[in-house]
Parts: structure tokens; C-alpha cells; sequence
């Protein structure tokens, strides 16, 4: 028990320094992480209502070829997804919604990537930073007991830094949060266009198997 105690001071004794090293690099990476997703939902972002209301037009003319156009050239996540369905329109509407369903998960995958570090770091950057905090105030009670009770340059200077490492585990935490949720609700919003369009094809489908059975 006595040599696990003396391994955790001469750990805290180490100081909080390391703590705010890591929380920097942890917020460059983070920062990395948000400039790419923005450039990468930026890139492929399209006016969908414009596409639905073209799409709406080319099915009710039955052109399934100019359906095919119209979503080529679209960048969108939405418009990828609606292809892979009209890929196998000649299958059925059955085939179309498993494809679609398909294609919608990858979808999610693509546009989720590394936003399980930036939430990680949302969450867990404020403990980070309570823990250099812990440390600095081990670390200041040690220099306050080696200076026999005085405040020293020393042991403010110890202050200073447990309650820095807290600050920074904080201002970390902040943008990594509201980021994660803004791409969170982004993502939301284009698969649920994309169930829209998906939907308005399987429609479109199932009404000209209802015409061919009559």
C-alpha cells in the first residue's frame, strides 16, 4: 500500500504540465478533424428540394434514363444514395428499398468518420484536465510542506497550473461538443432528404405495379 502511495506522488510530482501538452494536442487534432468534415460536407452538399421536384417530374414521364441523369450529376449523399435504388429499379420495389437501405448505412459510416474522437474528446477533455488539476494540487501541498508553510513563488506557480489544466480541458471540450452535434444533426437532415427521395422512387414503383396488376 505504502509503495503504491509513494508511486502516485512521484507521479503527481511530475507536475500538470504534461496534462496541458496533451489537451493541446488533443485540440489540434479535434480542430483537424472539424476543417476536414466542414470541407467534406461542403463539397458535397446540393439544393435538394430542387432535386426532389426534378426527380418528381422525370418519374411522372416514366424516364428512368433522365432519373439516372439528374442524380449523376448531383455531388450530394442523397443523390448517391436515391442511384444505387434506380440501379436496380428492373428488380422490383422490394430490391430497391433493401438497396437503398444499403447504401444509406455506408452513407452514415462515410459521413461519421472520426466523429468518434471529436465526441470522445467532448466528453472526456474536462476530466483531463480535472486530473492535471488533482496533480498540480498534489504537487503545490508538496512544495507547500518542503517550504514549512510558506507561500513561495514555487507553490503559486503549482496553483497556477492545477487550475489552468482545468480551463483548457474546458475550452477543449466546448467546440468539440457543439461541432460533434451540428454534424450530428447534418447528418440527420441529409439521410432523412435521402429517405424522402428514396421514398418518392419506391412510390413511383409500387404504383406501377399496382397499374400492371389491375
Amino acid at each position: 500500500m505504502i509503495d503504491i502511495q509513494e508511486r502516485l506522488t512521484a507521479f503527481a510530482m511530475l507536475g500538470a504540465t504534461w496534462v496541458m501538452w496533451l489537451l493541446i494536442i488533443l485540440s489540434i487534432i479535434g480542430v483537424a478533424i472539424i476543417f476536414e468534415r466542414i470541407y467534406y460536407f461542403f463539397a458535397s452538399r446540393d439544393d435538394v428540394r430542387a432535386l426532389q421536384e426534378d426527380l418528381r417530374l422525370l418519374l411522372a414521364k416514366n424516364d428512368i434514363a433522365g432519373v439516372r441523369e439528374r442524380l449523376s450529376q448531383s455531388k450530394s449523399f442523397q443523390a448517391r444514395i436515391v442511384y444505387s435504388g434506380v440501379e436496380v429499379v428492373g428488380d422490383g420495389a422490394e430490391a430497391v428499398e433493401e438497396r437503398l437501405a444499403g447504401e444509406a448505412a455506408v452513407a452514415r459510416t462515410q459521413m461519421e468518420r472520426n466523429l468518434g474522437f471529436l465526441g470522445t474528446v467532448g466528453n472526456n477533455a474536462p476530466f483531463v484536465g480535472l486530473l492535471g488539476t488533482v496533480i498540480g494540487v498534489i504537487k503545490a501541498f508538496h512544495v507547500l510542506d518542503e517550504s514549512a508553510g510558506k507561500v513561495t513563488s514555487g507553490l503559486m506557480t503549482e496553483v497556477g497550473e492545477a487550475l489552468v489544466a482545468t480551463a483548457i480541458g474546458i475550452l477543449v471540450a466546448l467546440p468539440a461538443v457543439a461541432f460533434f452535434n451540428y454534424f450530428q444533426r447534418l447528418i440527420r437532415y441529409r439521410l432523412t432528404w435521402a429517405d424522402a427521395l428514396g421514398r418518392d422512387l419506391l412510390a413511383y414503383l409500387k404504383g406501377g405495379e399496382r397499374t400492371e396488376a389491375e
